[in-house]
């Protein structure tokens, strides 16, 4: 249960963090890719059940 509300927690964050909006077009796809990564651990966590 903890878990699933993790992710989708981080699958919002994800997408809030796309450089859509004027103020943050300059930022790149950092701020994305780092949570892309968090995102990636949570899921392989998921599947080895440590969440």
């Amino acid at each position: 249960m903890l878990g699933t509300i993790l992710l989708v927690i981080l699958v919002l964050i994800l997408v809030g963090a796309l450089p859509n909006w004027p103020h943050s077009a300059s930022w790149g796809y950092a701020p994305s890719g780092g949570i892309g990564l968090v995102l990636v651990i949570v899921l392989i966590l998921l599947l080895l059940g440590r969440i």
